[in-house]
């Protein structure tokens, strides 16, 4: 088993279909087959043997595809590397996962291995290299994929992704979840770097012979412009994603009419954004979720199956999730827990890190670190990352209970929960809002808002204004970076 087979597949069956696109740059199925066995053979002409890690530091560029698959097809490992990393979290990618080579936009001397960089010359290059034509056997347990996480505490660690990992989420992801095949283009604006982005998009678009159209860098306008051009039927994106678009002020000048479905995951999708951005664009959200660790997909609201907006579904083919205690026993049904997951997509393990490993997965079921519950029709519901619980004297707050009211207040159109250290309570509630363009509202209005809905203890004290919240790679908000401002009063 190699997940390269997909490509070798889809490149038989449709060749002269284009594969990725980047606005006018083209890669047609044959083209990318074609460079991949290349790459395997430059890889080859540069010492890699099957199973040596090899780090691909690349933004969402048609060459990104052409050397995951070579890397794949030569039998080795990719260490996908956010392109803006810097030289401290480079050396700590490549030194933690042994990488042999790591093939990059830009030399530079940040790196402990050596570089291949990926330039203007790259495609001259590859022609004077005798292409590795064969895919390396590999066997289903194999790691193909090493996911370095955002570690909110400590180094990241590297999820091990096995080709049978990959391959089951792939196929459930094309054939159970959005349904593809080759008539469709799926929007392409996730991060290739990400799993999110790798496995939905760029490995799914592979195994049907759809077309990926890939955006380098994601803003509303640029979205839009790339719907309507391409005639994209597959949106899949983050809930900023969503809010940025709902927030375009000309969307109406854009035909998005071809999009069929839209798959939101990587965070929780308020209410309010699913249900305005369906009745704008005419398209139904799929909401799923997953992790680095489980390839990523584990549950989604299906299609044609009841739809929860605000749940995350039911578990997908191959996969049980369950909610639990400390214990690791399970919780009545409706009460709060950690979501634990079995099933094809749950990981090898944490790269050289036993330990973790079994912390992470002590009984065979992996832990999330997300709080949820599951309802009496099997549906499941995340309430907050376990991190993020907010303890006001004693009560549990959940920030994410507290963003949905946010959502809902017709001024806001970013918010952002967090606790705040406090003497007397050990934690008072904050709230960062980011107002709509040209929306007016104070902060003791937005407060009042939230305090007229939810019990006492739990509307935020602390409110306070921002241009924009800060966000990672893929566009999820990165509330370890939210900064409550100098200390206010607290409201009564």
């Amino acid at each position: 088993m190699n997940l390269a087979e997909n490509l070798v597949r889809s490149a038989a069956r449709h060749p002269d279909r284009v594969a990725v696109r980047l606005d006018d740059t083209t890669l047609t199925y044959r083209d990318l087959q074609a460079r991949s066995a290349q790459v395997a053979g430059l890889l080859r002409d540069n010492g890699v043997q099957p199973g040596d890690r090899v780090g691909v530091m690349l933004p969402n560029v048609p060459e990104f595809a052409m050397i995951y698959y070579g890397v794949l097809r030569a039998g080795a490992v990719v260490i996908p590397m956010n392109p803006l990393l810097k030289p401290r979290e480079v050396a700590h990618y490549l030194d933690d996962s042994g990488a042999r080579l790591r093939v990059c936009a830009n030399a530079s001397a940040d790196a402990s291995v050596a570089s291949v960089v990926v330039d203007e010359r790259f495609g001259e290059r590859l022609d004077a290299v005798t292409p590795l034509e064969s895919l390396v056997e590999r066997s289903g347990g194999d790691t193909a994929v090493i996911l370095y996480t955002s570690g909110t505490t400590g180094q990241p660690k590297g999820a091990e992704l096995t080709h049978a990992n990959l391959t089951s989420n792939v196929d459930v992801m094309a054939a159970d979840l959005i349904e593809a095949s080759t008539d469709d283009v799926i929007f392409g604006g996730l991060p290739l770097f990400h799993s999110f982005g790798q496995t939905c998009g760029l490995n799914t678009a592979v195994k049907v012979g759809a077309c990926l159209t890939l955006v380098s860098r994601f803003t509303p306008e640029k979205a839009l412009a790339v719907l309507a051009r391409d005639r994209v039927t597959v949106f899949e994106g983050v809930p900023t994603m969503y809010v940025a678009l709902l927030g375009a002020p000309d969307r109406s000048r854009y035909d998005v009419s071809a999009l069929r479905v839209c798959v939101s995951g990587g965070a929780a999708l308020p209410v309010e954004v699913l249900r305005a951005f369906e009745a704008e664009f005419g398209c139904v959200i799929l909401e799923g979720y997953g992790l680095s660790e489980t390839s990523p997909v584990a549950s989604f609201n299906h299609p044609h199956r009841v739809r929860k907006p605000g749940s995350i579904g039911t578990p997908i083919r191959g996969v049980r999730m369950r909610v639990v205690d400390v214990h690791g026993l399970d919780v009545p049904t409706g009460e709060v827990g950690e979501i634990a997951i079995l099933g094809d997509n749950v990981m090898k393990g944490y790269w050289g890190r036993p330990s973790a490993t079994a912390e992470a997965i002590p009984d065979g079921w992996f832990r999330t670190g997300d709080l949820g519950r599951v309802d009496e029709d099997g549906y499941f519901v995340i309430v907050d990352r376990k991190k993020e619980l907010i303890i006001r004297g004693g009560y549990n707050v959940y920030p994410r209970e507290i963003e949905e009211v946010l959502y809902e207040h017709p001024a806001v159109l970013e918010a952002a929960v967090i606790g705040v250290p406090d003497a007397a309570l050990g934690e008072e509630v904050g709230a960062a809002i980011v107002l709509k363009p040209d929306a007016q509202a104070t902060v003791d209005e937005v407060r009042d808002y939230v305090k007229a809905q939810v019990a006492a203890y739990k509307y935020p004290r602390h409110v306070w204004l921002l241009d924009a919240l800060p966000k990672g790679p893929t566009g999820k908000v990165l509330k370890r970076e939210i900064r409550p401002p100098v200390p206010e009063e607290a409201a009564p």
